[in-house]
């Protein structure tokens, strides 16, 4: 057996070979030399030398060999701050004593105004769909523009985009603001990860595109201190004000958007190769710009050897040949963190609020949840750096499986008022559970698994199939938490179970193993068909003429 697949890879190395042979033959190419002659020029050596001085690099080491480079990643992910600041807004506002007073409808039976279940889907989903819009702009633009432009946009589209929230005085209206608000979103989301995984080397690449999410948590956190803090106010500022806050982050955008460096991977794939090294220089520190040049050369290499991999850069492309299993892996991974249950557990307020506690002590336990959430994503990359993609995903997505089980499980027995607080406390773990491992790992992986000629369009397909999902998602999730409709209250643990369960049996078949890897090995490794569950134990030379490059260690 082991002969055979020894063979097969022999087999497959060959053939690869043959084909870089037979392509120089037709075009010409020297594949000692990199880039344009006359213009900027490099050669094969300089690539592998890059990629040997990445390999060698330590997390501090590359902390300080390219500090711009992580200050401009921290920069544009903050963008990501303002949509998990809306997230938890919306899903807070329900509960909202003053917002469900000037949006719903009293009812007797709960003696509160509650908003409808189609008005809260409709709000809840609205951001999502604008989002997929966004998105998909995003990816054009990206491509045909760069990433500085397209975050400019964004920053645009924002600005202007707050005003019919904050003025809208109708549920109609807030639903349209929600639709319009998306869009920037949809272009802040895919812009975030991409962006940091371009512009940082290999061992700070999992923590700045994991950072994103710490993003998400941060705008979490500090919209659950904002609603706490207006909670005693019963005017339509309470709600107001909220909103209103959304424009601090604007002018910190801005500068950003007008300083912030082009990818230069963006511009190697544009034959830009003399801007891509200035980009490069530009997130270097002093001691490290004579690995610029370098480094420009194995980004050549990279995409070189994706060209000859496959050629085409259209969203189709993703899902042709062997990019069909990277989409698949992106997608799937990214689409885990609302299938583990984050809608069930992200609207907590409203669900400590129908299970019965009052709601000073419901905003109070739901601000303590998102700390524990920021505390625990700053805490995941230190997880990160010792234990891989792979195992933190399926551990976390098999913990929080087990805390919605027992949710639903302690929902069937109503009478004990502990009841409600066990619950509560579940929904708060769960919320750790998800910062620790599924919440950065899923923002990680769409970015990593990629090709870089693919990326942009791959990340906003991951970020897409969760956009689609979690409106799906905030369709059913009020109904089956409203008094007025379904009434499942902590019923809903079930229900979200079972997604979860069905994620950990896909990722344990399909999820492979991608710490430590550079983007030319995983090419490699996707091209061989390398069987998931043995990814880490192969091992990757992309600069071997013979037929060793993908081989069993």
């Amino acid at each position: 057996m082991e002969d055979e697949k020894t063979h097969e890879m022999t087999e497959h190395n060959e053939k690869m070979k043959e084909s870089l042979e037979h392509d120089s033959k037709l075009q010409g190419v020297d594949h000692t030399f990199l880039g344009e002659k006359g213009s900027w020029e490099a050669t094969l050596d300089d690539a592998q030398a890059a990629n040997a001085h990445e390999h060698s690099l330590t997390v501090r080491s590359a902390l300080k060999a390219y500090p711009f480079a992580v200050a401009w990643s921290l920069i544009v992910s903050m963008s990501i701050i303002m949509e998990g600041y809306d997230t938890i807004l919306i899903g807070s506002l329900y509960a909202y004593p003053s917002y469900a007073k000037r949006f719903g409808n009293f009812d007797a039976n709960t003696d509160t105004y509650q908003i409808s279940a189609s008005w809260q889907s409709a709000m809840g989903s609205g951001p999502q769909a604008g989002a997929i819009i966004g998105a998909m702009l995003n990816g054009f633009v990206i491509q045909r523009f760069g990433y500085k432009p397209a975050f400019m946009i964004g920053v645009g589209l924002m600005t202007a985009f707050i005003f019919v929230s904050f003025f809208g005085m109708s549920v109609e209206l807030q639903a349209v603001g929600q639709i319009l608000c998306g869009l920037p979103w949809g272009i802040f989301a895919t812009i975030g990860p991409a962006y940091a995984s371009e512009l940082c080397p290999l061992p700070l690449r999992a923590y700045l595109t994991a950072y994103t999410n710490m993003c998400f948590a941060t705008g979490q956190f500090i919209g659950a201190g904002v609603l706490q803090s207006f909670l005693n106010r019963h005017d339509d500022w309470a709600w107001r004000i909220p909103f209103a806050l959304q424009w601090l982050w604007i002018p910190f955008l801005v500068v950003g958007a007008i300083f912030m460096p082009e990818s230069p991977w963006y511009l190697v794939r544009n034959g830009r190769y003399a801007e891509a090294e200035k980009s490069v220089l530009r997130l270097m520190a002093n001691h490290e710009k004579p690995h610029a040049k370098g480094l420009v050369a194995l980004m050549i290499h990279t995409n070189d050897l994706e060209h000859n991999i496959s050629q085409g850069t259209s969203y189709f492309d993703c899902f042709k040949g062997i990019d069909l299993r990277r989409t698949e892996v992106g997608m799937v991974v990214f689409l885990g963190q609302i299938t583990c249950g984050a809608q069930f557990a992200y609207s907590a307020t409203y669900f400590f609020q129908q299970a019965g506690l009052a709601s000073s002590d419901a905003y109070k336990l739901n601000l303590g949840g998102t700390a524990i959430a920021f505390c625990g994503t700053i805490a995941s990359w230190f997880l990160m750096r010792h234990i891989g993609r792979r195992t933190l995903y399926l551990s976390g997505m098999s913990g929080m499986a087990v805390l919605l089980f027992i949710i639903g499980a302690l929902a069937i027995e109503t009478g004990k008022e502990a009841t409600k607080w066990v619950q509560s406390v579940l929904c708060i773990l769960w919320l750790l559970t998800f910062s620790l491992t599924v919440g950065p790992v899923g923002w990680a992986i769409p970015a990593e698994v990629s090709s870089t000629r693919l990326r942009s369009k791959s990340v906003v397909l991951a970020r897409n199939g969760y956009y689609l999902a979690q409106i799906v998602a905030n369709v059913i999730q009020p109904y089956m938490m409203n008094p007025l409709a379904w009434n499942w209250k902590g019923k809903t643990g079930f229900f979200w179970f079972a997604t979860a369960f069905l994620t950990v049996t896909w990722a344990f078949f399909r999820m492979p193993e991608t710490k430590g890897r550079s983007y030319e090995e995983l090419d490699l490794m996707f091209q061989a068909k390398l069987p998931t569950r043995k990814f880490k134990k192969y091992k990757v030379d992309a600069y071997d003429t013979g037929d060793r490059r993908v081989q069993e260690a």
